[in-house]
C-alpha cells in the first residue's frame, strides 16, 4: 500500500505502471512476477496491487481522475507526511470511510480479508488468495476422503471407479464395453483392457492395486506388468495404485524401452477422480464478477 500511495502522491499514474515500478522496487524475479493466481487469470501481484488501490480508495487516500488512472488525495498527500513505516488495515481503520467499507463487507457475509496472514512472511492476502486457499483445503479434504471410501470399497468397487474415470477421460466406447474388459483379475498381470477410442483401434493393458499407503508399488512388480504387456505385443499400459510407487519403480518406467507404462498413485487418483467429476458432485458454484469498464466509458458511448 505504501509505495502505491508514493507512486500516486507523484501525480496521476496507471495501475499497470505502479505494478512496473512497484516490482522493482521489491526487484522480483521474472519467476515471482509470473506467479498466477490458481484461476490463471492474473498474476499474484498483480492481484495485491489492485487491492491495495481498492483499499487505499475506500480510505479516501486515493481518488479516480479517469480510465484506469487515479492519484492521491490531499488526505493521502497528508498520511505521507506523517513519514509512516507502513500502511496495513490498522493503519486505514483510523478513516472513518474505511470502517464503513468493512462494515458494509461484514453485513453481507464477507470478512476483513486483508488481515489474514498468508505463509511464514506475514504477507497479507487478497480476498482472491483466501478463496483459493479455503478452496484447496476443501478440495484437499474431499480427494482425502475418496480415497478412504475405496480403500473401504470392495475391490470390485474398485475395478467400477477405474472404469468410470476412464470413460470420462474418453477412454473405451461404452460402460457396458469397458465393464467387459476390466475385471480380467490374476489374467496374468493384467487387470484390464480398455479401448483408447471408442472404435477399438487400440488398446490399453492396465493393471490396479488397492494397496495401503505404506505398501508402495516396487520395480518387480512394474517388471511383471511390462513382461505381460510384452507377451501380448502391447506397447502401452496403466498401472494405478491406491498407495504410491518408489522412486526405484518410478525410474523403471522412465527408461523401460519396449512399452509406455503410465504410472497413476493415489494422489493423481483423487486429483483425476475430482478433475472429470466421478465420486463427486457440485455442492455449489460461486461466479465471481468484474466491473465492465467498456460499460462505463462514457468518452465510447459519445463517439
Amino acid at each position: 500500500m505504501l509505495p502505491l500511495l508514493r507512486l500516486a502522491a507523484t501525480g496521476e499514474v496507471r495501475v499497470r505502471d505502479c505494478i512496473e515500478s512497484i516490482a522493482r522496487e521489491f526487484n522480483l524475479s521474472d519467476e515471482e512476477l509470473s506467479e498466477t493466481l490458481p484461476s490463471g487469470k492474473q498474476t499474484r501481484f498483480a492481484n495485491r496491487v489492485h487491492w491495495a488501490k481498492t483499499y487505499l480508495s475506500q480510505a479516501g487516500l486515493l481518488e479516480r481522475t479517469g480510465r484506469g488512472r487515479f492519484k492521491a488525495t490531499a488526505r493521502g498527500v497528508s498520511v505521507l507526511r506523517d513519514n509512516p513505516s507502513q500502511l496495513d488495515n490498522d493503519f486505514l481503520s483510523r478513516f472513518s470511510e474505511f470502517r464503513d467499507f468493512r462494515t458494509r463487507r461484514s453485513v453481507v457475509g464477507d470478512v476483513d480479508t486483508m488481515a489474514e496472514p498468508i505463509g511464514n512472511a506475514g504477507v497479507v492476502a487478497t480476498p482472491e488468495e483466501l478463496i483459493d486457499q479455503s478452496f484447496n483445503e476443501i478440495t484437499n479434504e474431499l480427494r482425502a476422503s475418496l480415497l478412504d471410501r475405496i480403500m473401504s470399497a470392495s475391490p470390485a468397487f474398485f475395478e467400477k471407479v477405474i472404469v468410470d474415470l476412464l470413460l470420462r477421460m474418453g477412454y473405451g466406447g461404452s460402460r457396458s464395453d469397458a465393464g467387459r474388459r476390466i475385471g480380467r483379475s490374476g489374467d496374468g498381470g493384467i487387470d484390464g483392457v480398455i479401448n483408447e477410442d471408442p472404435l477399438g483401434l487400440d488398446v490399453v493393458y492396465l493393471q490396479a492395486k488397492r494397496y495401503a499407503a505404506a505398501n508402495q508399488v516396487t520395480p518387480d512388480q512394474l517388471r511383471g506388468f511390462a513382461g505381460s504387456l510384452l507377451q501380448r505385443g502391447a506397447t502401452k499400459g496403466v498401472f494405478v495404485t491406491t498407495s504410491r510407487f518408489t522412486e526405484q519403480a518410478k525410474d523403471f518406467a522412465r527408461t523401460i524401452k519396449q512399452q509406455r507404462i503410465v504410472l497413476i498413485d493415489g494422489d493423481e487418483l483423487t486429483k483425476l477422480l475430482v478433475k472429470h467429476g466421478v465420486g463427486v458432485r457440485t455442492e455449489r458454484t460461486l461466479e465471481l464478477r468484474k466491473v465492465d469498464l467498456d460499460y462505463f466509458d462514457e468518452e465510447q458511448d459519445e463517439t
